[in-house]
């Protein structure tokens, strides 16, 4: 079997036959995905946050990105849905996608974390998958508009959890049997490829007419 950069760590000999003991790394690959995730999510936080400020100010304001009736992110920001903590949602997503390029930085440097470390990144990026999915949901069924900035930080959040799951795995902080971790490792980018294709044809078959000009 191989595995790619993705997997690869500095702690590769050590793990492969049990749970990891002490500290653990990752691999280089896997360091800069985080930062460039990260740095996606927040890039959308920001440029969403600036909008909204904006918006506050004047109800008239257009975003940018509000490119006509589906693709319209105004829709998205002056929604119940867009502040579902009591305040902006991307004032979340500054915190924790600045959380994540931290992380991948330190990694990159070399930093090794503890058992916990990672299963407390996996309860936060899970956290983060599922409130990113209700709000997949809410945009497609209940606002009926999508935001551009809401899609970047949706496949950010995906690839994320995914490679942290994949890394626990890895390192045995998610035990599996052996069959199903060797095909996690080997075959680990399908699910984020499925995963975020899945979300594209809802989005294509949703508004189907309207990509097609049929109404």
């Amino acid at each position: 079997m191989t595995t790619s950069a993705l997997d690869r760590s500095d702690t590769d000999g050590a793990e492969r036959d049990g749970p990891a003991s002490g500290a653990v790394g990752g691999g280089r690959a896997f360091a800069w995905l985080l930062v460039v995730t990260g740095a996606m999510g927040l890039l959308a936080s920001w440029v969403i946050t600036l909008d909204k400020f904006k918006l506050l100010e004047d109800p008239t304001f257009v975003p940018g990105c509000s490119l006509n009736p589906i693709v319209s992110c105004g829709n998205i920001m002056k929604s119940e849905q867009a502040h579902a903590f009591g305040f902006p949602n991307p004032m979340l997503g500054l915190v924790c996608y600045g959380a994540i390029v931290a992380i991948g930085l330190a990694l990159v440097s070399g930093a090794r974390y503890p058992r916990w470390y990672w299963l407390g990144m996996e309860a936060g990026t899970l956290f983060g998958v599922g409130f990113v999915t209700w709000l997949q949901y809410q945009s497609l069924y209940v606002i009926g508009s999508l935001c551009l900035w809401c899609c970047l930080a949706w496949v950010a959040t995906i690839v994320m959890f995914c490679y942290v799951t994949v890394q626990n795995i890895r390192h045995g902080f998610i035990p599996l049997p052996d069959g199903p971790r060797r095909a996690v490792l080997e075959f680990h980018w399908v699910v984020p490829v499925l995963w975020i294709g899945v979300i594209g044809m809802l989005i294509l078959t949703k508004w189907w007419d309207f990509w097609t000009g049929s109404s």
